[in-house]
């Protein structure tokens, strides 16, 4: 499985030290604050075992994100093929920083590396990336990395309870405007 690096971030596989702060990070409101609900710690550990499960299988997926320097995890980020119920279908790149993380330009770093990894090894010809209407944090990384925002993608997820979660806007980026190397 590729390890994805970049001046400041390790991308790698998920370690048995990685559940606590990642369980810590699902059960925080503010990091959640996007998602139906918080995560416990039992929820938190089935995904890192989904997730390691993925990466393994096919050699990429949602890997745990660390800072370099430090060694400190900081959360996840990766590519992953859309879910079936969507009303499209491609691959999404993605990712969840813990509060502390927030503010450094983490999430931009880490989006680059996957979109590159995305175009470089895997060949895709486009990715995309979904959020709440609301999210405008994350909408402002999509737009960093190069991403474009069509409103007609614009889809109401039915599994999530009526309310300011239900519309997603979906960004995407076409192989042809990929990011610039050396991320």
């Amino acid at each position: 499985m590729p390890e994805l690096r970049t001046d400041r971030l390790a991308l790698r596989a998920w370690r048995e030290s990685d559940l606590d702060p990642w369980a810590a990070m699902n059960a925080d409101p503010e990091v959640r604050r996007y998602f139906p609900e918080v995560l416990t710690r039992e929820q938190s550990e089935a995904s890192i075992t989904r997730f390691q499960a993925d990466l393994d299988r096919r050699g990429w997926g949602w890997w745990a994100v660390e800072v370099v320097a430090t060694g400190e995890f900081i959360g996840f980020a990766g590519l992953d093929p859309v879910d079936e119920d969507m009303p499209f279908t491609g691959v999404e790149a993605g990712w969840r920083l813990a509060r502390p993380a927030w503010g450094h330009g983490y999430a931009t770093e880490a989006a680059l590396a996957v979109v590159e990894f995305g175009f470089g090894e895997l060949g895709l010809s486009e990715i995309l990336a979904v959020t709440t209407a609301t999210n405008v944090r994350s909408q402002a990384v999509m737009r960093r990395i190069g991403m474009t925002y069509d409103p007609a993608d614009d889809f109401d997820d039915l599994t999530v309870p009526d309310g300011p979660l239900r519309r997603n806007v979906v960004y995407r980026i076409p192989a042809v405007k990929r990011p610039p190397a050396g991320v």
